[in-house]
């Protein structure tokens, strides 16, 4: 019993009407073709015609890709109003009637026009004339095709080319013209087809010598349907052979092989690096600076406070205009992008899609093929050398982009984000990876992150920022120990974020129980906000807490969380705050059962409630 039958969908229905309404005419002349005794072939003038509109189409197609292309590459970069204009400009010709565009061209290379007299009137009703006219048709087809191909794809593989030292022309030919290919040459295609079959402007610059159009129309006027078969004909195969050789792929063999020796580079001097930036990203304000030259520097901050465009500021992507940068003593700011030697790990696997992972890691102008092979093994992508992005894992690419950068011997390496889409296993495992790089290879780095925990990791000193601006800056164990406010505190992700009221110099007020602190210098009274790290807070049983504290105070266990190898403690003390503590040893506690908390006087934070940020940055310890 067959099934209920399936309503074909409407998109379908359509699809299949314009396709008959193509098709259609296309079998109706193989019909006419097959049956008819007399087709044309042997009428004088046809190989010549046919000869002519396929060299004239082909010298049109290079004409139109050579200037062309790169001006859809421009187009696509700029918003100006020339951009906008030209772009209008491009696609009149595809506006107007063929036979005027031969009128318009006729004002310009006419026989009686200071051109044409310049050319001695060959400029129309020659071989001349039928390539202008093709090309000013054909132009239109190819350009607004690559205009649109280099729009859609990824725009900061070409920021990755250039600091790879790679320049401006050869981020467009080894990038934009790779990655826009099918674009362009979809554009090629149909540019060619116009030319090739172009019959008005051709007929009033140059109707003689005859194209296979103009003969068909003159044997269709002259000798009548019959004698146009065969021109016909050749026009659809010419037509088919044009589209079969567009579609074909052709497969290459990476440019080189691993050397069977790889070389280690040479270890870098010793370099600190300081930097001063000022820059304007539309209506946001970016101005950051590090205080004294450091080696190994993490950038903390949430979403949209500015890391990115620090980084982007420092590789010089920004331009020399968004402030100063140096590395031991070498302004860096002062040299262009492709020449800074300050390698960039973007986060996304900033990868070039056309190239083979031993490609990707030769792409790197100082990139020599001993050195490639000396990363490759490095980063363990061992075996993967013929392999593409799109067949690789996202840790393996992350890691193909770690050494793609490396290959280029960097100065400074610039980490955005780089592992921020990775799962926690391999996002550890490269952390540790890039640790050990930093001590085997000597290079300063600067990462940007969200995340505590990979700052404090691999930055000796971390600054600490939001919408633009510093909040604080010093060596790692410092600002996480004593965050200097509490957007500090949130930002390195201390969870014991807490009010309170000056109870006296020495102790704060939270709920009805009395906290020693440190609160010199702050009024009795005013509001402050408080925090302790939950490695800090201290939970035993009622009975048993450790003491060379000097807070203790009694409280319930409300939840036991195991976090990997440490276990988050949520207590609540009697009559006052709740805390997390963390402990790194077997917890013998139960929900719900009575505990003591005590907390170290010299490990609480404070900060006044009113106070704005450069007031924080001066609180209280």
């Amino acid at each position: 019993m067959s099934g209920p039958r399936t309503r074909p969908s409407p998109l379908a229905l359509l699809a299949a009407l314009i396709t008959l309404y193509l098709a259609v005419p296309l079998v109706a002349f193989v019909v006419r073709f097959a049956s008819s005794p007399r087709r044309g072939f042997h009428e004088p003038g046809l190989a010549a015609a046919l000869w002519l509109s396929v060299s004239s189409a082909t010298i049109a197609l290079a004409l139109v890709t050579l200037g062309g292309v790169p001006l859809a590459y421009l187009l696509a970069r700029s918003r100006s109003r020339i951009a906008t204009f030209v772009g209008v400009i491009v696609q009149i010709p595809l506006a107007l009637p063929p036979l005027m565009s031969g009128i318009m061209l006729i004002y310009v290379v006419g026989p009686y026009t200071f051109l044409g007299r310049l050319f001695d009137r060959q400029l129309t009703n020659s071989r001349i004339g039928v390539i202008l006219a093709m090309t000013f048709v054909a132009a239109p087809f190819l350009i607004v095709a690559a205009r649109a191909a280099f729009e859609a794809f990824d725009h900061s593989l070409l920021d990755v080319a250039a600091t790879l030292g790679h320049g401006e022309l050869s981020r467009f030919a080894r990038v934009a013209v790779p990655e826009a290919g099918r674009g362009i040459r979809a554009g090629m295609l149909l540019a060619w087809l116009r030319a090739f079959g172009e019959y008005g402007a051709v007929v009033v610059l140059a109707y003689n010598p005859s194209t296979l159009p103009v003969y068909a129309y003159n044997q269709f006027g002259g000798v009548g349907l019959p004698t146009t078969l065969a021109p016909t004909a050749l026009a659809v195969a010419v037509a088919l052979a044009a589209v079969g050789l567009s579609r074909l792929r052709f497969s290459r063999p990476p440019r080189d092989e691993a050397p069977r020796r790889p070389s280690a580079p040479e270890r870098v001097p010793a370099a600190a690096i300081r930097f001063a930036v000022d820059h304007h990203v539309g209506t946001f304000h970016l101005a950051l600076a590090t205080d004294a030259p450091v080696r190994h520097l993490a950038v903390l901050g949430p979403s949209g406070s500015g890391k990115s465009a620090l980084v982007r500021s420092l590789a010089g992507l920004h331009g020399a205009g968004a402030g100063e940068f140096w590395c031991a003593d070498e302004p860096l700011h002062r040299v262009a992008v492709e020449r800074r030697g300050v390698g960039c790990v973007a986060q996304g696997f900033s990868l070039f899609p056309h190239l083979r992972v031993w490609e990707q890691l030769r792409f790197a102008r100082r990139a020599t093929p001993e050195l490639a092979a000396y990363w490759l093994d490095r980063v363990g992508l061992g075996g993967l050398e013929r392999a593409y992005p799109s067949q690789l894992s996202g840790g393996q690419r992350q890691r193909v982009a770690l050494a793609q950068a490396l290959c280029g011997a960097p100065r400074v390496l610039l980490l955005d984000e780089p592992f921020s889409a990775l799962d926690v296993p391999v996002r550890h495992e490269l952390r540790r990876l890039v640790r050990e790089l930093q001590r085997e290879t000597g290079l300063s780095t600067v990462l940007v992150t969200h995340d505590p925990e990979e700052a404090g990791f691999l930055a000796d000193d971390v600054l600490v920022i939001s919408g633009g601006v510093a909040l604080q800056a010093g060596p790692s164990r410092v600002v996480f120990e004593h965050p200097a406010s509490l957007e500090v505190a949130r930002l390195l992700g201390i969870v014991n974020l807490l009010a309170a009221t000056v109870a006296s110099s020495e102790s704060i007020a939270c709920g009805d129980v009395r906290i020693r602190a440190d609160a010199a210098g702050l009024e009795v009274g005013s509001a402050v906000s408080w925090s302790v790290r939950p490695e800090h807070v201290v939970v035993g049983h009622a009975d048993d807490v450790a003491r060379p504290f000097a807070s203790r105070w009694p409280a319930t266990v409300l939840d036991v969380a195991y976090v990997g190898a440490a276990s988050d403690v949520l207590v609540a003390i009697d009559a006052g705050p709740e805390l997390t503590a963390r402990s790194f040893e077997p917890v013998a506690l139960a929900v719900g059962e009575a505990c003591a908390v005590s907390i170290r006087p010299d490990a609480i934070s404070l900060w006044p409630v009113s106070s704005d940020r450069s007031a924080a940055l001066g609180a209280v310890h």
